[in-house]
């Protein structure tokens, strides 16, 4: 039985984003956690995990956090040819990894305790 052209969509469009994510948490863990950056590997480290993102088509993506993390990514590639200092590029890259983070989680846990509407009908 052959898949439907929206099952293949989708399984296209997941991958697509895996790709996404697994580009910046790379990008985002090589900066945080090597001891001494230099652009020469920052740029090695943009290269070979532009090839991974290659493989994959790129596909229109329409939710916002999403939006912004493929912005993100492609704010990473740009760095590559920039001739900007490696502190800057670190500082840039993981404060805007932040904001993407922040975001997501504000909208995950809302907390209800404190809205005084579920207490109303207690009165």
């Amino acid at each position: 039985m052959a898949a439907s052209n929206k099952a293949i969509d989708n399984a296209m469009r997941l991958r697509y984003i895996r790709a996404l994510e697994r580009f910046h948490k790379g990008i985002v863990s090589y900066l945080s956690n090597t001891p001494e950056l230099s652009k020469e590997g920052f740029d090695k480290k943009i290269e070979n995990s532009l090839k991974l993102l290659k493989r994959v088509e790129e596909i229109a993506l329409y939710k916002g956090e999403l939006q912004d993390l493929q912005k993100l990514v492609k704010k990473m590639v740009s760095y590559k040819e920039s001739d900007e200092d490696i502190e800057n590029i670190k500082e840039e890259i993981l404060y805007s990894s932040n904001q993407l983070d922040k975001s997501k989680n504000a909208r995950r846990y809302k907390k209800d305790k404190h809205s005084g509407d579920m207490y109303k009908d207690w009165e």
